[in-house]
């Protein structure tokens, strides 16, 4: 009960820390109050915790392709070394079964702890579980499982609720609208779909095309550019108002098919400012609308740190769950946010 009642504690403790965005309407956020992505993380390495000298801290990343996974994967064994441990990193390749076998592996190495970054809910959990009953504790960042210690993400329930409201609100509250979901396993993706569809009961001329489209993690925006393609010649001009993804990639290749076929009329809308959605959204010519910046050092700085308090003994500090700041993109914003969080 005591380690639940902290989860109130740790969110003011984040509030200082990363300007935790609280009260934000459609297209606001505290940015404007909140520090910068690199003063954040600088803030969290100063947080005192246990020292992880002798312990062994495995680290199981899906992938180091975007970079939120890559800055992830190096901020969480930056601050672990810098802690003392020593640490067994892997990476899979945005492969499930990759990902499992490197999960599996640091629990035969019987490391102290591990650090899952991403991956798929129900492919991961025989190794999850294979860890709890190794009585190995498990942190994981932006993929919530039972068998977690603790997980790290953004608010995905006000990303996915801002995200779905600013779409909806942009369109006019009414239109068809092109999806990609083909990640509904991957936890936060499945928080913004579900937030997407709970806020269009309240816009009930707005429609989703079906089927939804299925993106994939190998080649993602050349695919999503060819699928989009294929729905702009079965779709003419008015008949599509908006395209939704739960993160940029796909929505990098719909907006280059878009803006190539000349059909501004439609917009697009994703999460995690990647360079090439930031770089669209800048482009007063781009139908690139809105994405949604986190801060993917800071999440593995913060887990790091938290593993530090388990491991030493304050397993009463370490909450279920820890969110941080997101930051909302759009045109209005797009070169000042990219300053203030050195995105450019």
């Amino acid at each position: 009960m005591r380690r639940r009642s902290r989860l109130a504690l740790s969110l003011v403790t984040l509030a200082v820390v990363a300007g935790l965005a609280t009260g934000c309407s459609l297209k606001q956020s505290s940015s404007s109050e909140s520090t910068s992505g690199a003063a954040a993380s600088s803030a969290a390495s100063d947080v005192d915790v246990p020292s992880l000298k002798g312990k062994t801290v495995g680290v199981a990343a899906k992938d180091v392709v975007r970079d939120f996974g890559r800055l992830t994967y190096q901020g969480v064994q930056d601050r672990l070394e810098e802690l003392g441990a020593k640490v067994v990193a892997t990476q899979a390749d945005a492969q499930d079964d990759k990902h499992l076998a490197n999960v599996e592996n640091l629990v035969s190495q019987k490391v102290d702890a591990i650090v899952v970054i991403l991956g798929d809910a129900t492919t991961l959990a025989p190794a999850l579980q294979q860890a709890k009953d190794a009585d190995i504790p498990v942190f994981t960042i932006d993929h919530a499982s039972e068998n977690s210690v603790n997980n790290i993400g953004s608010d995905n329930w006000q990303i996915g609720s801002t995200l779905a409201r600013t779409l909806a609100e942009d369109i006019g509250g009414k239109g068809k609208v092109l999806v990609f979901n083909g990640f509904y396993d991957v936890t936060p993706c499945q928080i913004r779909y579900d937030e997407f569809k709970l806020v269009l009961k309240n816009y009930p001329n707005i429609e989703i095309i079906e089927p939804e489209l299925q993106d994939i993690y190998e080649g993602t925006i050349e695919d999503a550019k060819q699928k989009t393609n294929d729905a702009l010649t079965r779709y003419p001009k008015g008949e599509i108002s908006a395209v939704w993804s739960c993160w940029d990639l796909p929505a990098i290749g719909a907006s280059q098919a878009i803006d190539a076929a000349g059909r501004d009329e439609i917009k697009v809308y994703g999460v995690d400012a990647e360079p090439g959605a930031l770089d669209l959204i800048q482009d007063p010519d781009s139908v690139y609308q809105f994405t949604v910046a986190q801060q993917p050092t800071l999440f593995g700085t913060t887990s790091a740190n938290n593993v530090a308090l388990y491991l030493g003994g304050k397993q009463d500090e370490v909450p279920l769950s820890t969110y941080l700041d997101a930051v909302f993109i759009d045109k209005a914003n797009v070169a000042d946010e990219r300053k203030r969080l050195g995105l450019e």
